[in-house]
């Protein structure tokens, strides 16, 4: 019950299309893999400072601002 089917899918893709259009679904597709690109290295730079212990933001701040 819990898995998605080929006419399930295909009827998904339909919708989607109907509302958005072909020509906009890349656009869209390239938008959120981009979002999510972006979280995924924003959350990784932040685990990497956690783990580094530099949680100091004024530090980086000066450095920054100096070049």
């Amino acid at each position: 019950m819990g898995t998605f089917g080929a006419t399930e899918i295909i009827i998904i893709i339909a919708v989607l299309v109907l509302f958005f259009g072909a020509k906009k679904i890349p656009e869209l597709a390239r938008g959120i893999g981009e979002g999510m690109k972006e979280f995924k290295k924003a959350t990784n730079d932040q685990l990497d400072d956690d783990k580094n212990g530099s949680n100091n933001k004024s530090d980086s701040n000066e450095v920054k601002q100096a070049d």
